[in-house]
């Protein structure tokens, strides 16, 4: 649970998904075994065994060849030196002092990362609110006892019962003892909506025993939520459009201010 104004984005300097989903990602990132097929430089390859993780390779100027690179979280370039045996991890910078490292941080890194984590939010066992045919999907990590997500569903009617956004309750278990079997029963309902739905308008959820599988897919939702290094609920996560016509992640930890509702849910109240 956090304060209703705490905000942040996913990635430095760009909107979209942040440092702490590099270090959570690092399943999705390169294996040794593919590291290996790819035959990467030794300086490269003995950084990676160091625990780095090995993105992309790219193109860079001064006879230098880059790869996107994270660890813990922070995002890197590292640089190959021309003669192959030396490695230099930094910021390159032209002679007028342009910063040419950031815009291939967010080719290479960032912007990979963030399909494969929309991928994840997809996959993961969430309750639907709204109409399926809403232009405007979005994530939000939800627990039963967190009273910040009970005051996002409440701000966001007015969007949902209007058919411009379905919100998708990733259905996790994390501020109080109860709060996975309460999860579990959400989610184990005949009508998981409509038992959402019911809980967020007063109605008491009496947490109960469900079957293995159940209670599995609330387990999985925590480990997600913990693996993309996230700490709020509820944490929410949605497309956006760039001006060259990419489709990127933006992420709100938290209750967002009206401004940031607004822009969350695309359009201003219906």
């Amino acid at each position: 649970m956090t304060s209703p104004l705490t905000k942040t984005r996913y990635f430095l300097h760009s909107p979209g998904l942040g440092r702490t989903l590099c270090a959570g990602l690092a399943a999705l990132v390169i294996s040794p075994a593919a590291l290996a097929e790819r035959s990467l430089p030794a300086p490269v390859q003995a950084l990676s065994e160091r625990g780095i993780d090995i993105h992309k390779r790219f193109d860079a100027p001064g006879g230098l060849v880059g790869f996107g690179a994270s660890t813990r979280g922070e995002e890197m370039a590292v640089y190959l030196t021309p003669d192959g045996n030396h490695v230099v991890i930094g910021t390159l910078m032209d002679a007028n002092g342009n910063d040419l490292t950031e815009p291939r941080l967010d080719r290479y890194v960032r912007a990979p990362l963030e399909a494969k984590t929309w991928a994840l939010l997809e996959d993961s066992h969430w309750i639907q609110d709204g109409d399926t045919d809403a232009p405007r999907v979005i994530y939000t990590f939800t627990d039963p006892n967190c009273p910040y997500c009970q005051q996002l569903w409440e701000a966001s009617r007015p969007w949902v019962e209007a058919g411009r956004v379905q919100m998708r309750h990733i259905m996790i278990g994390i501020l109080a003892a109860d709060s996975p079997a309460k999860a579990a029963t959400l989610l184990a309902a005949d009508d998981p909506a409509g038992a959402l739905s019911a809980q967020k308008q007063g109605q008491t959820v009496t947490p109960s025993a469900q079957p293995r599988a159940v209670e599995e897919k609330v387990y999985a939702n925590n480990q997600l939520f913990e693996s993309l290094g996230l700490y709020a609920t509820p944490t929410s996560a949605y497309r956006y459009q760039t001006e060259d016509g990419s489709t990127r992640i933006e992420r709100v930890q938290g209750m967002p201010a009206d401004d940031q509702l607004i822009k969350m849910m695309g359009s201003e109240k219906p």
